[in-house]
């Protein structure tokens, strides 16, 4: 190869890494929001002893207030 068509960056390379640059920038977003998985389970509160485990929390309630028409 010429060295003239060395220094040219090629189209397929672009895109490989641009592809790549984004792929990392996904996977950064995402990991200062993971929680660790000991404060999850702290969070976690025990089943009710006679069943019956529904009840009405703020995310119900949004959820409920999104499928009004």
């Amino acid at each position: 190869m010429s060295q003239q068509a060395q220094g040219k960056l090629s189209r397929r390379t672009l895109f490989a890494g641009a592809g790549t640059v984004g792929a990392v920038a996904a996977v950064a977003s995402l990991l200062p929001s993971a929680q660790p998985v000991e404060q999850a389970a702290q969070e976690l509160k025990p089943a009710p002893k006679n069943g019956g485990g529904y009840q009405l929390t703020e995310h119900v309630k949004h959820y409920y207030q999104t499928t009004r028409l």
